[in-house]
């Protein structure tokens, strides 16, 4: 199987973790603050990483250091605004804000000289509409509190995190990179909770469960599937994958918390896959051009 054929499937089991990860860290935020989960979180995801580069004795280039400080200055401020919004709000609205960085990144991306297709302007519109239908419900419509401005704020460094890494993708180690980022991560989370925080080692040791599957699975895996992805994947098109990751959040709340999915969310999750499918048709061109190199082929 070709990277650009596994590229969506590695993208889709990262929204998969992520979708999860919700109720993790909606759980953590009763225990613990959110740099003291953030640190350990990224700790955790950095030595799940350490063994595979020495293993398959990989080389730290200068770009490899480059993308790894930036992106993990970035996560590390996305992920603060994240964890400290979720205690502000509602899970639903914060998955929903946060997946606002499917409209962000494509015109971000527009002020870099990124190209947005028309077809993809409308798979982002019907992934708006459906993350609409799926997150918020008639009693939150409409109302925006403090918790919701930090994860709007997450939304746009989450935009500009999956910019840097396009920018650096073909230049540099996905593994490594991300090893970088989270021991970046860690270092100044670690520095927030020393600062800003009381560290509890009982309220750590109760939140093992959501802090062993945040770094272990969300940070360790589904980071560096997201980097590996992007080597195949337009910013755009890598977004809008993403962004299923609140159709999963829904469903892991219905198996992990026992929640029932309304009609209102199965319209939500049905547009938001409809929009999936329309942003991974392939240009007319690429399709005529396709065509013609296998007439001259023949």
């Amino acid at each position: 199987m070709t990277r650009k054929v596994m590229a969506p499937f590695l993208m889709l089991m990262t929204a998969c973790i992520w979708g999860v990860a919700f109720v993790a860290q909606s759980e953590a935020t009763k225990l613990i603050g959110p740099f003291t989960f953030n640190s350990i979180r990224f700790l955790l995801g950095g030595l799940v990483l350490l063994p595979v580069i020495f293993f398959m004795r990989k080389s730290v280039k200068r770009e490899d250091w480059k993308a790894g400080i930036l992106c993990g200055i970035i996560l590390s401020a996305a992920s603060l605004f994240q964890q400290y919004g979720i205690g502000f709000t509602t899970v639903g609205k914060a998955g929903f804000l946060t997946t606002l960085y499917i409209i962000i990144v494509p015109f971000l991306g527009l002020m870099f000289g990124k190209k947005v297709d028309k077809k993809l302007i409308v798979g982002l519109a019907l992934a708006l509409a459906g993350l609409y239908l799926l997150c918020i419900n008639g009693e939150t419509e409409g109302s925006i509190n403090y918790g919701d401005v930090m994860i709007l704020i997450c939304a746009f460094l989450f935009s500009c995190h999956i910019l840097v890494v396009d920018r650096f993708a073909q230049k540099t180690d996905g593994v490594i990179v991300s090893c970088i980022q989270f021991f970046v991560g860690f270092v100044l989370s670690g520095l927030g909770a020393l600062l800003f925080e009381k560290i509890e080692m009982n309220a750590i040791v109760d939140a093992y469960v959501p802090l062993l599957y945040a770094g272990f699975l969300s940070c360790g895996v589904a980071y560096t599937l997201q980097i590996i992805a992007q080597k195949s994947l337009e910013p755009a098109i890598a977004s809008l994958i993403g962004s299923l990751e609140s159709v999963v959040a829904v469903i892991a709340g219905w198996v992990i918390l026992g929640q029932v999915m309304s009609r209102r969310e199965g319209i939500g999750s049905t547009l938001v896959f409809v929009a999936i499918i329309l942003a991974q048709l392939p240009k007319r061109e690429n399709v005529l051009a396709e065509t013609q190199e296998s007439i001259d082929l023949s």
